[in-house]
């Protein structure tokens, strides 16, 4: 039965499309067959493996509002064991008609229910919002992993996320954990930035991730390629880091064990 991890923060730039398609593209890398949902209407987690979002005929949005069978949209990406169930700028309009479906917070739980026990994995890609889709993917969720942007305004509005993980938790998802705080875009040459990891580390102790996201023009660039960094430069920090990441969570999860040096999570 695969593990369902949302990728959220409502505050934009923080890496969250990035985080989401090279954590899934790495899981695909070790031979975990995963699947990639891109639950935002800008589509960029589809794009960026390598679609053309106005190509799309079936979406993540046919699913949560037809009811459309989410196997008759998922899509074979380029990379072995990676799936995709894209997403469409028509999501944009699901936030208003799913105000008055019943139980509108549980249909993309349902929706996932059909093809859960397909994957080993399965990552939802959130918009930069705390709106019903987000809500939905949480409630969805077995857990959460949250960017957070090694820069000035880190904290601002994490602790808006956090109370609404809280309130999922409370009454939609008992089940919801925190897997954990992702730092992203970090640069080792900033003071502000090791300040920033220090201040992230010291306020949430164990729920930040070892691994950290550094700053890569490959990992940047790779998007425009529709290519994970993976398979972008796979030596590239990028693509290092969230392999890393991606062996950190399946060493936490105790599904398999790594030795990993410090300079491997950094």
């Amino acid at each position: 039965m695969g593990k369902i991890m949302v990728v959220a923060n409502q505050k934009g730039g923080v890496g969250k499309t990035t985080t989401s398609i090279n954590l899934a593209a790495s899981f695909a890398a070790l031979e975990y067959k995963t699947l990639l949902i891109d639950a935002d209407p800008q589509a960029n987690a589809t794009s960026g493996v390598g679609l053309d979002p106005k190509e799309v005929e079936l979406s993540i949005y046919e699913c949560v509002i037809d009811n459309i069978d989410p196997r008759e949209a998922i899509v074979k990406t380029d990379i072995p064991y990676l799936d995709i169930l894209p997403s469409h700028i028509d999501l944009v309009g699901a936030e208003i008609e799913m105000i008055n479906l019943p139980e509108r917070e549980w249909v993309m739980k349902k929706t996932i229910a059909k093809i859960k026990d397909d994957y080993a994995f399965i990552i939802v890609d959130c918009s930069p919002s705390l709106g019903i889709i987000t809500v939905n993917a949480l409630t969805a969720a077995d857990s959460v992993i949250i960017p957070v942007q090694c820069e000035f305004f880190a904290l601002e509005g994490l602790g808006k996320l956090l109370n609404t993980i809280k309130i999922v938790q409370s009454n939609l998802n008992p089940e919801l954990e925190i897997e954990g705080i992702l730092l992203t875009m970090y640069d080792m040459r900033l003071r502000l930035a090791n300040q920033v990891v220090d201040e992230v580390k010291t306020h949430f102790q164990n729920l930040v991730f070892n691994t950290i996201i550094q700053r890569n023009i490959r990992l940047s660039e790779a998007p425009s390629f529709g290519l994970p960094a993976i398979l972008h430069d796979a030596n590239s920090k990028g693509a290092i880091n969230h392999l890393n990441l991606a062996k950190e969570i399946l060493h936490k999860n105790g599904i398999a064990t790594f030795e990993m040096t410090p300079e491997e999570m950094s």
